[in-house]
């Protein structure tokens, strides 16, 4: 089934975007990054982004996590519009109320795991919950890691420890932009079983852009764009359905 519009009011979202636009440059050199763009990202669910190179979603991810800035159209956290936001308002939101996982780590090589997961709250001035960050350091299986620094960790368990710094705070939502990109498929697989069980286990969301049918198959849901639009959403996806879904963008690809 084909939807341009995923939103919806009977829904609880941990985030929306209503109509959201960005547009790149004037006259003949815009580009519409994205196209009154309508979706909602509900709580405690897993949800992955995909569609072609140049489709939007990188851009419509990092606009609804406060990253980028959008040119018309409204974005939601929670009850919270951002557009209203100044910029320290925005900081101290995405730092309180979002969790990010990029395919780069963003570790500090001068401190040791633990001390990277729980630095965010840290510079906050917070007191981590310690039963809450070890059940999460536990879920990830980091607890024979966390005196060690990044240089001593594989990719993996750098990204676990991504993951774990990301859960650790208690977010109201988690960002992950190819969040496996830089892993092999074994420690890929992992990192997304993680992300899996906390929502599953830990109520957690959230929203994932990824370009891999396989990783895709570990959320509830897909959200598919193209050509800045939302064109298509899938439930309870398998890596073979959302690669059949993908393989339908190549060949209009190729057809246009």
């Amino acid at each position: 089934m084909t939807t341009t519009s995923l939103a919806g009011p009977t829904v609880t979202a941990a985030a929306r975007a209503t109509d959201l636009s960005k547009i790149y440059g004037q006259g003949e050199t815009q580009v519409v990054a994205l196209d009154r763009v309508s979706v909602e990202f509900r709580q405690a669910e897993f949800t992955a982004i995909m569609g072609p190179s140049g489709s939007g979603k990188s851009t419509l991810m990092h606009c609804v996590a406060g990253l980028d800035t959008f040119s018309s159209g409204s974005v939601r956290i929670g009850d919270t519009e951002l557009g209203s936001l100044k910029d320290k308002q925005l900081t101290k939101l995405r730092r309180d109320k979002i969790g990010f996982i990029f395919q780069a780590f963003n570790l500090l090589p001068t401190l040791t795991a633990l001390e990277n997961i729980t630095l965010p709250m840290d510079i906050a001035g917070r007191k981590p919950d310690k039963q809450w960050v070890e059940n999460v350091i536990q879920m990830v299986g980091l607890s024979g890691r966390l005196g060690h620094r990044p240089a001593q960790l594989s990719g993996g368990q750098q990204q676990r420890v991504a993951v774990a710094r990301a859960l650790a705070s208690q977010p109201d939502i988690i960002f992950g932009d190819e969040p496996t990109g830089n892993l092999d498929s074994r420690s890929g697989a992992e990192v997304l079983g993680f992300l899996r069980n906390s929502v599953r286990e830990l109520g957690q969301t959230v929203v994932m852009v990824t370009h891999d049918p396989v990783a895709a198959a570990y959320a509830d849901r897909v959200v598919f764009l193209a050509d800045g639009r939302i064109v298509d959403e899938m439930h309870a996806p398998t890596a073979d359905s959302v690669l059949d879904r993908m393989k339908r963008f190549d060949a209009k690809g190729r057809t246009s």
